[in-house]
């Protein structure tokens, strides 16, 4: 069994793929533990302990130029596998970053543009209605403006039976084209953020028809593989996390009809690379190609704050991110559509997902290009307290960002000029895979959002 190693950069062979090792269940409380430093020990600890017994948690973090990945727990109930630093883990609606990237790439080497209308690679038959003359473009898809509701019409009913199993497997690209027609439009597309599924799904899928492609091929080919992520893909593999549902197995997430919204999964070693590419562009060595500069555009598009939101206390939109002042909110209220910003270094950038609730996975990836630190936490079954978790996976990125830029004496703490609790993340069923989660009252999220939208 081996314990985190930390690599730093002057030691980083130039290539995509950074080795790290991780500790296993076993080694939490003995000697291989103790490798990772007391003050980043002492931070994720809450992380760790959030996991219920059975469980597995793997963690990514990058503090300038120190990485290290730590696991514990196990993969599964049977206790002969560790979590590990290639152990795969569903991402959830972290899926929709790798979307933004792959419109962004898509959109540096001229192939589609941000203001094309969805209708231009939609069959004829299958273009929503909405009452206004503005089209629904692939940009409004990928801040969540485009108006379509959380998840496609027809969808719930085929859903229900299989909740916590495979409640999506059903409802295929075929069924998805055959709703479109049907599914309402609310408000004019472009003017106010509504979390949408259907879009960021929606637009995995017209990309891959822009390019000829299946989707999975497509972000292989251009995103996946040219950063060195062996692992992340949308088909199960050989170490995936298991999920259980009362104490039985439960099946692979599957979602055939929107890979682009929730489908990834990736493990530990591989979002650390994905976190990295992120921070420091020039780093990235990526294949001596002249596409290659496309991504490295892209990298940088994607945390472009394009929009605002007001209801979250000062959360702004970029191209599958979030994007929050890491001092916290300031009071001033937001605008709704504002106009499109340069990439704020002093921001936390980031995204939650989850996977079937209890049964599934839970993940958190977020970065601070200004402190250059990243953190990745995904967390596979039986997570205790999922809200809790996510934020308390926020507030250690923010811990971790306030660290470097004012370094605080005697370890890890809340950093000086950030308020204790400042700038709270607001995690509901918005960064949750509908259906994955659930109300007070124990029904399935999506069920209570489609209620709400009827």
């Amino acid at each position: 069994m081996t314990a985190p190693l930390h690599i730093p950069a002057a030691a980083r062979a130039a290539e995509a793929a950074v080795v790290v090792k991780a500790a296993t269940a076993a080694e939490a409380t003995g000697p291989g533990a103790a490798e990772v430093p007391a003050d980043l020990d002492h931070l994720l600890r809450p992380l760790f302990r959030a996991v219920g017994p059975g469980g597995g948690v793997a963690v990514a973090v990058i503090r300038g130029d120190e990485r290290t990945v730590a696991c514990r727990g196990q993969s599964d109930r049977s206790g002969e596998r560790p979590v590990r630093a290639d152990t795969r883990f569903e991402l959830g609606s972290v899926t929709k970053t790798f979307t933004g990237l792959l419109l962004a790439e898509m959109v540096a080497r001229g192939e589609v543009r941000y203001d094309d209308p969805i209708d231009r690679y939609l069959p004829a038959d299958a273009t929503p209605g909405y009452p206004y003359e503005r089209p629904i473009t692939l940009l409004h898809l990928a801040t969540h403006t485009s108006g379509l509701p959380r998840l496609p019409v027809g969808l719930l009913p085929a859903a229900a039976p299989r909740w916590f199993t495979r409640p999506y497997a059903t409802f295929g690209p075929a069924h998805l084209l055959r709703a479109l027609p049907r599914t309402p439009v609310r408000g004019t597309p472009g003017t106010q953020v509504r979390y949408s599924n259907l879009g960021c799904g929606l637009l995995g899928l017209l990309l891959a028809n822009a390019a000829g492609q299946r989707y999975d091929d497509l972000l292989a080919a251009r995103v996946c593989g040219p950063l060195g992520l062996v692992d992340t893909s949308c088909g199960p593999g050989r170490e995936d996390a298991a999920g259980y549902r009362r104490g039985r197995r439960v099946p692979s997430f599957r979602l055939p009809a929107l890979p682009g919204a929730a489908a990834l999964r990736s493990t530990a070693d591989d979002m650390l690379r994905y976190l990295q590419a992120h921070l420091a562009l020039e780093a990235v060595p990526l294949p001596e190609r002249a596409d290659a500069v496309a991504l490295r555009t892209a990298l940088g598009e994607v945390r472009r704050p394009r929009t605002g939101r007001r209801s979250t206390g000062g959360t702004r939109i970029c191209l599958g991110w979030n994007q929050r002042s890491l001092a916290g909110a300031t009071g001033e209220p937001e605008v709704e559509g504002e106009p499109d910003g340069e990439p704020d270094e002093d921001e936390l950038v980031f995204h939650t997902g989850t996977t079937r609730g209890c049964a599934g996975c839970t993940t958190f990836v977020g970065f601070s290009p200004r402190a250059q630190v990243g953190l990745a936490v995904m967390a596979g079954t039986r997570t205790l307290r999922s809200r809790g978790f996510v934020q308390s996976a926020y507030e250690t990125l923010r811990t971790l960002a306030a660290d470097r830029l004012v370094p605080s004496e005697g370890g890890a703490g809340a950093g000086e000029g950030v308020e204790a609790g400042a700038g709270a993340l607001c995690v509901g069923a918005s960064d949750a895979v509908p259906g994955t989660g659930t109300s007070g009252t124990g029904v399935p999220g999506a069920l209570m959002a489609a209620a709400r939208e009827r």
